[in-house]
C-alpha cells in the first residue's frame, strides 16, 4: 500500500512546454509513437483500475486483477493514465492511495502482454509513455511514502527476468533508500519483509492490520496528518517540494516563489493571519 500527496505532475508541466514550442514529448527517433503502443496494449484487457474520491480530499486508487495477482493488463496500464490525469484535475484532492485488491498489491506487468511487447523498440516505446510500470514494487518507488501489512512482502526481481527497473525506479529507489542499500536490494533481488523494509527505510510504517478493510482505514487515519488543510495549500506544498528534489536550484528556488504567489493572500492564509491576531490582543 503507498500514498501520496496530490499536485500537477511534472509530466503534464513539462507536456504543456513543449507543446508551446511545437515539440514533441514523445522522441519518434526512438521509434517511438504513441497511438502505436496504445493500440499494442488495448490488446491485452483484463482487469480494472478504480479510483474512488472521498469527500475529505484523499483518493483511493485500486489495482483490481486478482486472478494475477494484480499484475498490470495492457488496458490497465492505458487506465492509470485516464486515471492519472482525472486526479491531476481533481481540485479538491489532497492525498492519494494507492492498493491492490484481495490483499495483494501488484505482482508487476501481465507476461501475456509482456511476452507481445518483448523487443528493445518496445521496451523504450513504454518507457516512455510514462505510467506504463514496469513492477509492483517499482510502482511504489512513485509514491511519497509507502506503508506495509505486518505479512507483505516487497520485491525487485528485475534481475531474474533479465532486465533493469526503466520507468525511475532505480533511480527513485535510490533516492529512497540510498546507493549501497539499493545495490543490494536489486542485485540480490532480496524479498523484503516489512521489518527489513522498514529498518532500511523503504517504507515509513508498518500497519497493525493484515485485514484488507481494517488496514485501509489505518492507510487513511495516517495519511490524514500530513492532508489537513485546504486542498490549494497542501497541492502547492507537494509542488515545492517535489521541485526542489526534481529541478536545479534556482529553478527550484524561483517555481518556490511562484508557488508561494498561489496561496499568500488566499482564503487560507487571511483566515490564519485572522486567528493569530485574535490570540495576539
Amino acid at each position: 500500500m503507498a500514498a501520496s500527496l496530490l499536485k500537477t505532475s511534472p509530466l503534464s508541466v513539462r507536456t504543456k512546454l513543449l507543446h508551446q514550442t511545437g515539440l514533441s514529448l514523445y522522441n519518434t527517433s526512438h521509434g517511438f509513437y504513441e497511438e502505436e503502443v496504445k493500440k499494442k496494449l488495448q490488446q491485452f484487457p483484463g482487469g480494472t483500475v478504480d479510483l474512488q474520491k472521498e469527500d475529505n480530499g484523499i483518493g483511493i486508487l485500486t489495482l483490481n486483477n486478482p486472478s494475477k495477482m494484480n499484475a498490470f493488463s495492457g488496458v490497465m496500464m492505458l487506465q492509470l493514465l485516464e486515471k492519472v490525469t482525472e486526479l491531476e484535475n481533481w481540485t479538491e484532492g489532497k492525498g492519494l492511495i494507492v492498493r491492490g485488491a484481495k490483499n495483494n498489491f501488484c505482482s508487476g506487468s501481465d507476461l501475456n502482454a509482456v511476452k507481445a511487447l518483448a523487443t528493445p523498440e518496445d521496451g523504450v516505446a513504454l518507457c516512455m509513455l510514462g505510467w506504463a510500470l514496469g513492477g509492483g514494487a517499482e510502482f511504489t518507488t512513485a509514491c511519497d511514502f509507502r506503508l506495509m501489512t505486518p505479512e507483505s512482502k516487497i520485491r525487485f526481481i528485475h534481475k531474474e527476468m533479465g532486465i533493469i527497473p526503466s520507468w525511475g525506479g532505480t533511480t527513485r529507489l535510490v533516492e529512497i533508500i540510498g546507493s549501497r542499500q539499493a545495490l543490494k536490494v536489486l542485485s540480490g533481488a532480496l524479498k523484503l519483509d516489512s521489518k527489513n523494509a522498514l529498518n532500511i527505510g523503504m517504507v515509513e510504517e508498518v500497519l497493525q492490520s493484515s485485514d484488507e478493510a481494517k488496514s485501509l482505514e489505518e492507510a487513511k487515519e495516517w495519511l490524514r496528518q500530513f492532508i489537513h488543510g485546504p486542498p490549494e495549500v497542501i497541492r502547492a506544498l507537494k509542488k515545492s517540494v517535489s521541485s526542489g528534489r526534481e529541478l536545479y536550484l534556482e529553478e527550484a528556488l524561483q517555481n518556490e516563489r511562484d508557488l508561494l504567489g498561489t496561496v499568500w493572500g488566499g482564503p487560507a492564509n487571511l483566515e490564519a493571519i485572522a486567528k493569530k491576531g485574535k490570540f495576539n490582543k
